[in-house]
């Protein structure tokens, strides 16, 4: 109970309750709030550049120590792409159906750079523009699509170099750690924006603004349990085993990771209970660490929620064409948001960057409950990177299926946690 109160969940939690009674006693001081809401999402947006460009080279970069296990990596790549794209569509269904967003009107603020430049642009100008003046054009103006074109371009160089370019990978994946962790320190920052926009969305909008942003949360928490029971439960029975056994069988992990909202946390040890569990050790050792930047179910889902949300509380109608783009740019970003806290709120911002159309102000409204979703993200993340693993190595030849019943049906019989055996193989 004495660390209680240094939890960056509690701060953040207590910071919002303040926010919200401040917002329905004083309505006027609440509004005046809001700069530190916007304060805060300056600082992220600070680090949105850097980061999507040293996640995303990297992650191409590192693509050739898959394509060097040939079949494995492969198989591995085109599962990831399938079901990440069936989450990101899966959500952008959602939200379109449940409409969160409605009802809830946010001033759209500064007018974005395309509804300055009055008519809509042409699709040759649009690619064109995707092309920067210069390399650094994209990171100066913070055009994020410019700096994807660069990443991408980036990234396929260093792949196309192999061995030669790995100090230079190993350097830049370092410069990722490092954004990352200054990410670290402005969420420390986020109990004071949480507290600034939710005053200033309950003192401007009313206390009815708070219904929406529930049934964001609620829509959120929905889908992925179906995407969990409905879509990796038939994956998992398709392999030849029952979803709710195996979910009993990582219990652990899955707590562990509802503790600290980060999926990384149990990494370690899912990868040796899905060893135990008669998945071979290359292909553990292979789809894990990769599932971890290329797998993130529960951040797609989260993505195109958020951001059609964005867009339904700004009063913008999204055409069938730009919400194709949405799920285009989050086939790319989403890769970026990997494991640490806080990274699925810049990757949002991010995206949300490249769509023109969709003004930033709404974008505060998700400061305070951002963090709230990070949870079932994180969890949906685990059970998919956990799943993936075992049907690759069933479509592999590298899962004994007689061993892994017996290891779940064991589980399911024993009360208490599963005991995890040391690993003996030396490896």
């Amino acid at each position: 109970m004495a660390r209680l109160h240094r939890s960056l969940y509690v701060q953040v939690l207590a910071a919002i309750l303040l926010g919200v009674l401040f917002g329905i006693v004083s309505p006027e001081r609440a509004a005046a709030m809001k700069p530190l809401g916007d304060g805060f999402i300056k600082l992220i947006k600070m680090l949105i550049g850097p980061i999507v460009f040293a996640t995303i080279t990297v992650g191409i970069a590192r693509m050739g120590a898959m394509r060097d296990v040939g079949r494995i990596g492969i198989r591995t790549l085109i599962y990831f792409e399938v079901v990440s794209t069936l989450a990101l569509v899966i959500g952008l269904v959602v939200v379109n159906v449940l409409q969160p967003g409605r009802g809830l009107h946010v001033a759209p603020g500064t007018a974005p750079p395309a509804a300055a430049a009055g008519a809509a642009p042409t699709a040759v100008e649009f690619l064109l523009n995707v092309i920067p003046t210069t390399m650094l054009d994209g990171f100066v103006r913070g055009d994020i699509l410019q700096v994807l074109l660069v990443s991408l371009l980036f990234g396929i160089a260093l792949l196309s170099q192999g061995d030669r370019a790995s100090a230079l990978v190993s350097w830049i994946d370092q410069l990722s750690h490092t954004l990352f962790a200054i990410v670290g320190i402005v969420m420390r920052l986020a109990p004071i924006g949480a507290f600034g926009a939710m005053a200033f969305t309950v003192g401007r909008y009313g206390v009815g603004s708070l219904l929406s942003l529930g049934k964001l949360m609620a829509g959120v928490y929905i889908t992925c349990f179906l995407f969990i029971l409905v879509v990796l439960g038939s994956i998992l029975r398709l392999a030849g085993l029952r979803l709710f056994r195996f979910l009993r069988y990582i219990a652990e992990e899955i707590l562990i990771v509802l503790g600290t909202s980060s999926s990384e946390s149990a990494l370690p040890r899912l990868m040796l209970k899905l060893e135990q569990l008669g998945c071979s050790k290359p292909v553990v050792g292979l789809v894990i660490p990769t599932g971890y930047s290329f797998n993130l179910d529960g951040t797609a889902i989260y993505m195109t929620m958020a951001a059609v949300f964005v867009a339904q509380v700004s009063g913008v109608n999204l055409t069938v064409k730009e919400q194709l783009s949405i799920l285009a740019i989050l086939l790319l970003t989403s890769k970026g948001a990997a494991g640490v806290t806080g990274s699925g709120f810049i990757t949002l911002a991010a995206t949300l960057a490249a769509v023109p159309s969709i003004p930033p102000a709404g974008l505060a409204l998700l400061v305070g409950v951002d963090r709230f979703m990070s949870e079932v993200r994180a969890i949906t993340n685990l059970i998919g990177n956990a799943v993936a693993t075992v049907v690759i190595a069933r479509w592999d030849g590298a899962l004994d299926l007689a061993h892994a019943r017996r290891v779940l049906a064991e589980s399911e019989a024993v009360a208490g946690p599963v005991r995890l055996k040391p690993d003996t193989t030396g490896a």
